[in-house]
């Protein structure tokens, strides 16, 4: 980034940081509070009259909750990583984690909650092998004839030629990863035994 690009993203830090913060109702003595940062600087900053600094910008991506790179409007990597480009698909969100589709591929999944009641499970079957990690609410795993219910911070690992289905149960919003490997290729993991 040359000198001219960060005079740009640092001038758009101060009308950015105003919006914000209007955008969620907040005065400055409000921000003040939250941060540590004294109304006088915040204000400064707002106005452009005080430099941005990391020290300065990352409490306020807190309180304002939005990633660094969106407050300074820092351009686009191209990374999927950092900026995955979400697709929504019967209803719910599907956030591609990785790039190579020729490996193992990992995928960042976001299903509202039911409207009404469950529904059946639709089960499906394909090559490949799965493994799932519940990051907020529930979710309901059917294989073959049986059904797991994964709560938050709990997992599953299964072959994708068993016919396998997941639904979210409700009553909030599901939040789950998933590691997809190809033709059978199975996802490894090591847990710590725990000694009694």
């Amino acid at each position: 980034m040359n000198d001219d690009d960060l005079s740009r993203v640092l001038d758009v830090v101060g009308p950015r940081l105003r919006d914000l913060r209007k955008d969620r109702e907040l005065t400055l003595t409000h921000v003040s509070a939250r941060t540590g940062i004294s109304t006088s600087t915040l204000s400064r900053l707002e106005s452009g009259g005080r430099r941005p600094t990391l020290e300065l910008l990352l409490p306020l991506a807190r309180v304002y909750d939005v990633p660094l790179d969106e407050l300074v409007d820092a351009p686009r990597t191209g990374d999927p990583r950092i900026h995955p480009k979400p697709v929504t698909r019967g209803g719910q969100t599907i956030v591609p984690l990785t790039n190579d589709l020729g490996s193992l591929r990992a995928y960042k999944f976001v299903v509202p909650a039911p409207e009404g009641p469950l529904p059946p499970a639709d089960l499906q079957t394909h090559e490949g092998y799965d493994w799932l990690y519940v990051l907020s609410g529930q979710l309901l795993l059917s294989l073959g004839d049986q059904e797991t219910l994964l709560k938050s911070g709990e997992a599953a690992e299964f072959d994708t030629r068993v016919p396998h289905a997941v639904r979210n149960p409700g009553p909030a919003v599901t939040e789950y990863l998933t590691l997809f490997g190809p033709q059978g290729e199975r996802v490894h993991l090591r847990a710590r035994t725990v000694r009694k």
